[in-house]
């Protein structure tokens, strides 16, 4: 899989280390179901083990970059203020949690403000999606393209739904209501970075969601635009790693989605 920069092939190579981590603990995982807070432990436990191995790995390669992860304490600036890691070991943790195999680590590489380069793997399914600004997105070894549908009775779409007392549900409830009537589907899967992976690969036509951080949202922005789709906040005047609010789709459905979403 030597397709790209050094860089890509440093965040591949680092999301395949994390990855081999995750899943000797997730077959662990079912044997704790009996004990919430028991697999809630190990769950984190793991986390922080494959936070520890990509940041090894990343910082080893390039010691000089940045780093921003949902596991540590506080942002790293790197020498080279102009470059750092956004990651996140373990998308999806309540899957994982839960033993249902729908989680990612997620890579992105951000270069004066821009994300250059993404690497969303999933290890239980072994894909890994990848893309590189102006070299296109692969998975595997496929190229990816985003959906051709133009009908959006035709199209599936993606989201997060906000638990408990979020603030971010009488909003999802509106789009929903907007959304619902004049499509084939929502889904809902909890991983963030593969709903946008999905949009890449033209599993779905589309994918919008709310209040994200942008180690959910790096790698899979890339991802998205370098296999023809379209990446914008919900409101135009936001911005999307700072804002965490993301539309996402192909192209031929973008207007028609954003349309329907920004109405609500």
């Amino acid at each position: 899989m030597a397709i790209g920069s050094a860089n890509l092939n440093v965040m591949i190579k680092a999301a395949r280390a994390a990855g081999r981590s995750l899943v000797k603990d997730f077959r662990e995982v079912e044997n704790l179901q009996s004990s919430m807070k028991g697999a809630g432990d190990f769950v984190s436990r793991a986390d922080l083990r494959a936070q520890e191995i990509l940041e090894n790995e990343l910082r080893e390669a390039r010691p000089n970059y940045g780093w921003l992860a949902e596991e540590a304490k506080e942002e790293v600036i790197g020498k080279d203020p102009t470059r750092r890691w956004i990651v996140d070991p373990l998308d999806g943790t309540t899957n994982f949690l839960h033993g249902m195999p729908h989680w990612a680590v997620s890579i992105g590489l951000e270069h004066k403000g821009d994300v250059v380069a993404g690497v969303v793997f999933d290890p239980a399914k072994d894909e890994m999606f990848f893309a590189e600004k102006g070299q296109g997105a692969w998975m595997n070894q496929t190229r990816m393209r985003v959906s051709g549908r133009r009908m959006m009775i035709e199209s599936v779409f993606a989201t997060g739904l906000p638990f408990a007392n979020n603030a971010y549900l009488p909003a999802t409830l509106k789009d929903l209501g907007q959304l619902l009537p004049q499509c084939a589907g929502v889904r809902r899967w909890g991983a963030a970075a593969l709903d946008l992976a999905y949009v890449a690969a033209g599993r779905y036509e589309g994918y919008w969601e709310r209040g994200l951080k942008p180690w959910d949202l790096a790698a899979g922005i890339v991802l998205v635009r370098e296999a023809g789709g379209l990446v914008e906040p919900i409101r135009e005047d936001q911005l999307l790693l700072e804002d965490g609010h993301i539309l996402a789709a192909s192209e031929p459905m973008f207007g028609k989605f954003a349309a329907t979403i920004r109405k609500s």
